[in-house]
């Protein structure tokens, strides 16, 4: 029984490694935020949270360039300590965008269920 969980123990330490080098990936543009928000990268779309006070924006980059949103939708649970918020994004432009009162801060977490091109993605982010 000491062999099985030696062998496992070594395939673990030697998968972990390839698992972390095959997360790398080299394309030609960066994930900073282009409108002062929190920026994750989910299957090669970068999506941007702007959240303030009173507006809460999703920009969605493919590849370093805006993607169409005029036909997407997306969903938004704010999470600020124990208040849990939820807000239908729209198309406005080259973003989606609610517009309210929303309580929003550093250490605020935000996960959005996003559909575009009738395929839905999950991004996370924690406000700055």
């Amino acid at each position: 029984m000491k062999t099985h969980a030696l062998l496992a123990s070594i395939a673990l330490a030697v998968a972990v490694p390839a698992f972390a080098a095959g997360d790398k990936h080299d394309h030609a543009h960066e994930h900073k935020p282009l409108h002062g928000g929190v920026v994750v990268e989910v299957k090669d779309m970068d999506y941007e949270l702007v959240a303030k006070p009173t507006t809460i924006q999703l920009f969605l980059r493919d590849h370093g360039k805006a993607a169409d949103v005029s036909k997407a939708s997306a969903k938004v649970t704010l999470l600020t300590g124990t208040e849990k918020q939820e807000v239908e994004l729209k198309p406005a432009g080259d973003k989606l965008e609610a517009t309210g009162s929303f309580k929003v801060g550093p250490g605020t977490k935000a996960v959005a269920l996003v559909t575009v091109a009738g395929k839905p993605a999950t991004a996370r982010f924690t406000l700055k």
